[in-house]
């Protein structure tokens, strides 16, 4: 089918996203701010995309869940593609100190400046302003394309879950699903050069655990030797680094595999046999730590503690919150079973608050996978697609259950420093990456037969 293809993105862009930055559709403090912030971002976007909005169909799924339908001509569209997004954003520590303030949607430098301009703002609206540039065009996709779009995926909310959940009683099975994730980077490991897209096959699993302990209280200037913070300390002192060993995943040695093809000298050699040899290289990435680390093993991060009223009273019970990512491969039973006989306490209770398990790998040798890395060469020439696995959760983890072919992937380019921004401080994305970003979804959705 012939395609008409617009020579550049629409002006603007770093303006319409500096406008969707102003909202602050902060999920994490719905109570204090209310809905309005989610329900004017509705509104903008429906200005901004006038053509989104008049040619495709538009559902409300929960009081945040938006759910575009833009019908295909072809033979397959009951084969539709789903490209995801979010529109909420996580909170801003006011103690912070930003260059610019995160909410004022600073353009300067060639950048645009705020909470949400790469997580997830900026892949959000690639997308909107290729479907848009396409409609004006005139162009029809030979398959159904939906565009899911959630307001509470920073507070593990209910609307991709219930879009999902629609379409899989609807009978939709969706032949590819592209939400958030990896990105255009580069060095992509220490010690390989060059650019990267590193595109996630596989999205780790989440479990939140509460971890609690009773004791006697009473006055601080007699302790006992054992008391309701002392065991918690303890507890989580256990629950270290080496709790759950590493192994690497069928997508970590693809990802290794690949990227010894761009990686000259003895380095080269070096990949080669770790993608042929797992359990050396599950040693190897445990060792490297951070990063590389997290992609071989079950992380385990105490994030929150809990205990006592005063500073000279003993607490009768402490609590702790630990927040754990799940290798591919494991359970979230065998996650719990671990963490339980690592911190041998029968007086340490262990609650599961929330989980969910580690997605199924999507496959690299499929046409799906081919279409990602033909919109990456168009967008991002002599860039190759590299398969890894995401370590944080994204809403496409309601979609894996029961679609074939599931993959995170925002075509930004990130440096190290953006990437460390996300969920930080000075979140910023260049003006040039949204224009490729754009281009990347146009190529993916004009072949789409």
């Amino acid at each position: 089918m012939a395609t008409v293809t617009t020579p550049t993105v629409r002006p603007g862009i770093a303006e319409r996203l500096s406008q969707m930055i102003r909202i602050p559709t902060v999920s994490a403090e719905l109570g204090e701010r209310g809905p309005a912030p989610f329900e004017e971002f509705v509104a903008l976007i429906a200005e901004l995309y006038p053509l989104t909005h008049e040619k495709l169909g538009l559902e409300r799924h929960t009081d945040f869940g938006l759910l575009f339908h833009w019908e295909g001509n072809g033979a397959t569209s009951d084969e539709p593609v789903v490209l995801m997004a979010h529109y909420d954003v996580v909170p801003v520590d006011e103690s912070d100190d930003w260059t610019h303030p995160p909410f004022a949607g600073v353009i300067a430098d060639g950048s645009v400046y705020g909470r949400g301009a790469l997580d997830d703002k900026g892949p959000l609206i690639v997308v909107l302003e290729a479907v848009e540039n396409l409609l004006a065009d005139g162009f029809v996709p030979p398959r159904d394309v939906y565009l899911s779009f959630g307001g509470n995926e920073e507070t593990y909310g209910r609307a991709a879950e219930e879009i999902a959940r629609v379409l899989r009683e609807r009978g939709v099975v969706p032949w590819l699903v592209v939400d958030e994730g990896g990105a255009v980077v580069d060095a992509p490991l220490p010690f390989v050069p060059g650019r990267a897209a590193m595109i996630g096959v596989g999205e780790k699993g989440v479990m939140t655990l509460r971890l609690t302990a009773r004791g006697d209280g009473g006055h601080a200037s007699a302790p006992p030797s054992s008391t309701a913070v002392r065991r918690i300390a303890t507890a989580v002192d256990r629950l270290g680094p080496t709790t759950f060993r590493p192994r690497a995943s069928k997508a970590i040695l693809r990802m290794l595999s690949q990227l010894a093809r761009q990686t000259p000298g003895p380095a080269r050699h070096l990949l080669r046999l770790l993608s042929s040899a797992p359990l050396l290289t599950a040693q190897v990435f445990a060792a490297l730590g951070g990063e590389p680390a997290a992609l071989v093993r079950t992380t385990v991060a105490p994030t929150m503690q809990s205990g006592g009223t005063a500073a000279n009273v003993l607490p009768s019970q402490a609590s702790a919150t630990v927040n754990l990512r799940i290798a591919l491969g494991e359970t979230t039973q065998q996650t719990v079973f671990r963490v339980r006989r690592r911190i041998r306490d029968p007086l340490v209770t262990v609650e599961v608050v929330e989980a969910s398990e580690p997605s199924p790998e999507s496959p690299t040798d499929n046409a799906q996978f081919a279409l990602l890395a033909e919109a990456l060469d168009v967008a991002f020439p002599g860039v190759p697609a590299v398969p890894y696995v995401m370590m944080a959760a994204t809403d496409s983890r309601h979609f894996h259950r029961f679609s074939p072919a599931v993959y995170r992937f925002a075509p930004l380019d990130m440096s190290n420093a953006q990437r460390a921004s996300i969920h930080g401080v000075d979140e910023s994305v260049e003006i040039a990456a949204l224009e490729r970003g754009e281009r990347f979804h146009r190529a993916l959705l004009e072949r789409l037969g």
